[in-house]
């Protein structure tokens, strides 16, 4: 089928399209006319989110969450704000409501959801491309229903956004009240404990007291040195006394003695000189032997009693040295209670500031938290109220009849087509020559001028 066979036949179906376009076209106009007029208000919201976590505290721009957007949308358009509008607009007492709900034999339980479920078909969310406003739309056959309706969703909207902000705020007070009891009470008990343990150990400043009995140690050590040098020497006097107390370096060095051997030499060389020239009887003689015996005696008692002061003296330095070593042990068991209760204390110490640290940061978050959720503020803002729309929009009559008319030539066309293919006819030379592959000698046309003479009508040739 070429182009002009193509528009032969619609010349020749030009009824049957031109039909179906006046019926498609006049079923647009009747439905234009059955179809209640809807009315559409509109609200704008301008959303300003700062995006702060109430548990930790941390800033979220809204910029670092790409489907925040997306999110208040899905919020609109929720079962939340539905049911926080039908509750708002008292819809449960509305009597047409009442009506359709039972049509559908529903339950009367779930009114309310349905309610919302129902609404929720008339609204329409479109966010602002490069900026934070979001548009809420509602359709409705009464103008100022839907200007109601579209503020409804924005204010419910809004509360329903305070609320999802207050609540994790709320929560988190909770959950931080308990736990800044039990935070307190672990810092009260480490300061107990605290407390205590100084009492115990009667420690008010443990590197004050370790300082001193530290310096104490030293100063034992360095005595204990001293005893042990003194000790060892004194054992070395008293061992050379023991073996030969004459010649002993503590009794010859005795100046007592060495006086009495002074005067028992010289006694000794009287007695000597009187024994050589007098007889044992001689007064003189037995004189001089006396004096000599009791030089002797006393050389011999003073020479004991020296031992004995070189004894008593190692015994005393060695006595004084194992003094001197309990007391150092004494000091070091001491000193070494001291360390450890000073790493006890610091211990403790560590454990009243970590405590402490902690029921601050929990008290501060708790405050905080408390305000937020006590707070009614809302980052969103009404930027335009709905008002009630003047003219309707729809059904838009003009979109209608346009389509109509598209739809019911397009369907002219195939019903003409539909219609030539069950009733073929030839429509010119070409379908005799297609359809009976024959050639055409001539072709009668009717001629549009008066007739001729004889009025026979004009042949003319096929063209090639």
């Amino acid at each position: 089928m070429n182009i002009s066979q193509f528009f032969l036949i619609l010349r020749a179906r030009g009824r049957i399209i031109l039909t179906t376009l006046a019926v498609v076209v006049g079923l647009a106009l009747l439905v234009v006319l059955i179809l209640p007029k809807t009315y559409t208000a509109t609200t704008s919201l301008v959303l300003n989110y700062k995006g702060i976590d109430p548990v930790t505290g941390n800033a979220l721009p809204s910029q670092l969450m790409p489907g925040y957007m997306a999110t208040q949308i899905d919020i609109i358009k929720s079962k939340t704000v539905a049911l926080k509008v039908v509750d708002a607009m008292k819809l449960t007492e509305s009597q047409a409501m009442r009506d359709n709900f039972a049509d559908t034999g529903g339950e009367a339980g779930s009114l309310r959801d349905w309610i919302a479920t129902t609404i929720s078909g008339g609204v329409d969310v479109e966010p602002s491309r490069d900026s934070g406003v979001i548009t809420i739309s509602y359709k409705s056959s009464d103008a100022q229903f839907a200007a109601n309706m579209a503020n409804a969703f924005a204010r419910a909207y809004q509360n329903a956004a305070i609320e999802l902000k207050v609540d994790p705020s709320q929560k988190a007070s909770d959950y931080l009240d308990a736990q800044i009891k039990t935070l307190r009470t672990n810092f009260e008990t480490a300061q107990r404990r605290l407390s205590q343990y100084q009492q115990q150990h009667n420690i008010t400043n443990a590197d004050e007291r370790l300082d001193v009995e530290s310096a104490r140690l030293n100063e034992l050590s360095s005595q204990l040195v001293a005893a042990q040098g003194q000790a060892i020497e004194a054992t070395s006097r008293e061992r050379a006394a023991t073996r030969n107390a004459s010649e002993s370096p503590d009794v010859i060095s005795n100046g007592v003695i060495q006086g009495l051997r002074a005067n028992l030499a010289t006694a000794e060389a009287k007695f000597a000189e009187v024994a050589a020239r007098l007889n044992v009887n001689h007064p003189q003689y037995q004189s001089a032997k006396a004096e000599v015996d009791n030089l002797r005696a006393s050389l011999n008692q003073q020479i004991g009693l020296a031992s004995s002061s070189v004894k008593s003296n190692a015994r005393i330095q060695q006595q004084r040295e194992a003094e001197i070593q309990t007391a150092l042990t004494a000091q070091r068991e001491k000193v070494m209670q001291l360390n450890q209760a000073r790493d006890e204390l610091k211990l403790l110490n560590n454990e009243v500031q970590t405590a402490q640290r902690a029921y601050e940061a929990a008290a501060n978050r708790y405050t905080q938290t408390s305000l937020e959720a006590r707070a009614t503020q809302s980052d969103v803002a009404v930027l335009n109220e709905a008002v009630a729309p003047l003219s309707p929009t729809g059904p838009n009559a003009l979109l209608l009849l346009v389509l109509a008319t598209f739809m019911g030539g397009m369907l002219g066309l195939g019903l003409a087509l539909i219609a030539e293919i069950m009733d073929r006819r030839v429509r010119s030379s070409r379908d005799l020559i297609e359809a009976l592959n024959v050639p055409v000698l001539g072709v009668l046309r009717e001629d549009r001028r008066p007739p001729g003479r004889l009025g026979f009508m004009r042949p003319s040739l096929p063209s090639a």
